[in-house]
């Protein structure tokens, strides 16, 4: 059984996918923004899941929901669901976050990361982006289509890690609303297998999926230039530096 550090788990595809892992056996450590949060996930506590404490849009913090897992024990995959449209967060929660926690978690042999189908109409800038959310440089299709371009990078300079992004769909979350017409439990599942799973295709990196099939992203996912240019934006932003 694994260790699974799940971002964004209080309620929509995160929960999910820690109610499976829970059900499946594993160790499961959720996370919640700030003490306040932590009756939001008692439900998850009470089946036996570990609570790390950070707000994902604020860099310090990040570091040290890091440090909290880690001193539970080695995390062997990270599922970076955590996810925001609003505002100056979006770089932060939907970029940042996933790439620290990736740097600073560094014995996770599995990484899936967020997507969205809007990440198609995303942007493939870094020029005048605003990496630490004190302003509102981009939107969420351009946060989309930059985290699945750093797992992409990810994916080939790292071999030995899976690496994968999940578009789940517009599914009935809190940001999806409550009208969304697609599956929230395939959005979740998909999550869970590439986290978890020992069939042939969960053990493939470099996949973007939707509903356990890998789909096409963005051409400029593909772009090695943009991916390495990306992983060193980062690291000089966050002075978190990929080995």
């Amino acid at each position: 059984m694994s260790r699974i550090l799940i971002t964004g788990s209080a309620d929509g595809l995160g929960l999910g996918a820690a109610e499976r892992a829970l059900e499946s056996g594993h160790e499961v450590i959720v996370d919640v923004r700030n003490e306040r949060r932590r009756s939001a996930v008692e439900d998850l506590v009470a089946r036996g899941a570990r609570v790390v404490v950070g707000d994902l849009a604020d860099l310090d913090q990040m570091r040290e929901l890091a440090e909290q897992a880690r001193a539970l024990g080695q995390v062997d995959a990270v599922i970076h669901n955590a996810g925001t449209m609003n505002g100056s967060a979006i770089l932060p929660v939907n970029v940042v976050a996933p790439y620290v926690l990736t740097v600073l978690l560094p014995d996770a042999r599995r990484h899936v990361y967020l997507s969205s189908s809007m990440h198609v109409g995303g942007h493939a800038r870094l020029e005048g982006l605003d990496w630490s959310g004190s302003t509102t440089t981009a939107t969420y299709s351009d946060a989309k289509l930059l985290v699945t371009t750093l797992m992409a990078g990810l994916a080939r300079r790292r071999p030995e890690v899976l690496f994968n992004a999940v578009d789940p769909g517009w599914v009935p979350t809190r940001m999806g609303g409550p009208s969304a017409p697609d599956d929230l439990d395939l959005g979740h599942l998909t999550q869970f297998w590439l986290a978890t799973s020992d069939d042939a295709e969960a053990l493939t990196t470099g996949g973007y999926w939707h509903h356990q099939r890998r789909a096409k992203p963005h051409e400029a996912v593909a772009d090695e230039e943009l991916q390495d240019r990306l992983i060193e934006v980062l690291g000089n932003n966050t002075g978190v530096t990929l080995p």
